[in-house]
């Protein structure tokens, strides 16, 4: 299915850039996720939706299907779209505010990203390892480029977390969707500033990851994870992190 610029609206744009419907499907999540709609409240109708996004229905449609896939919505046959209640209470966390809310958030991420993926390459199934290759070779075409894709690295790393079996990691990660998403897009920055090089640099890192879990490899996957936090982090920051003492 194809826009009226030629663009597949259900597939990444040219050069590797998301398409329409990831966007759309970028920005409902975010706006339900930090509760702009509340449980079982109805979602605008399709057509004030694809006017405030300036799409086709079609793509809109792309983008609610992936929604209702994830579980964040659902549909009542005539009567539209609506949020979906959680079973269980959702995690939250405040908004990141400052710089030292991005440390804080790697920080974090150290302590339960180099945990799940030593999980997922000890339990990882065909499945799970085709929706981190899949990730990845997205990485891959936005590399060659020359672009960071935010949406390609988060799917790349919640696939890792699906993979550990464990959905304490997944919903964590999900919850933090949003405060992983500022740290990626100033990183993403910081290596479109720094050239080829360093987005070749953060690929190999990814596919590091990758083959470890695929080898089966824990120790190597948890080291793998732990360098790239670290560097993504350090090059965010030039090497030089704030004190956050108390």
């Amino acid at each position: 299915m194809t826009d009226v610029n030629g663009v597949e609206a259900g597939r990444s744009g040219p050069r590797g850039r998301p398409s329409l419907a990831e966007k759309v499907h970028e920005s409902l999540h975010s706006r339900i996720m930090r509760g702009d709609y509340g449980p079982n409240e109805k979602l605008p109708a399709e057509k004030e939706l694809s006017v405030q996004f300036g799409v086709s229905r079609p793509v809109l449609r792309l983008a609610l299907e992936q929604l209702r896939e994830e579980g964040l919505i659902y549909s009542r046959q005539g009567a539209g779209n609506f949020v979906r209640v959680k079973r269980e209470p959702a995690l939250g966390y405040t908004p990141v505010e400052t710089i030292a809310d991005i440390q804080r958030c790697y920080e974090f991420r150290l302590t339960i990203e180099t945990d799940a993926v030593a999980l997922a390459a000890q339990r990882r199934n065909a499945a799970a390892l085709d929706e981190m290759e899949r990730a990845l070779h997205l990485l891959s075409d936005a590399t060659g480029s020359r672009l960071h894709r935010e949406d390609a690295d988060f799917a790349f790393h919640l696939a890792i977390a699906k993979a550990s079996n464990n959905r304490y990691y997944e919903e964590t990660l999900k919850a933090l969707r949003d405060h992983i998403h500022v740290g990626m897009k100033l990183h993403g920055e910081s290596l479109m500033s720094d050239g080829a090089w360093a987005l070749e640099e953060v690929f190999a890192e990814h596919k590091a990851i990758c083959d470890a879990v695929r080898d089966r490899n824990p120790e190597a996957a948890r080291e793998a994870m732990r360098l790239h936090v670290t560097h993504s982090r350090d090059r965010l920051f030039g090497g030089g992190t704030l004190d956050l003492s108390l």
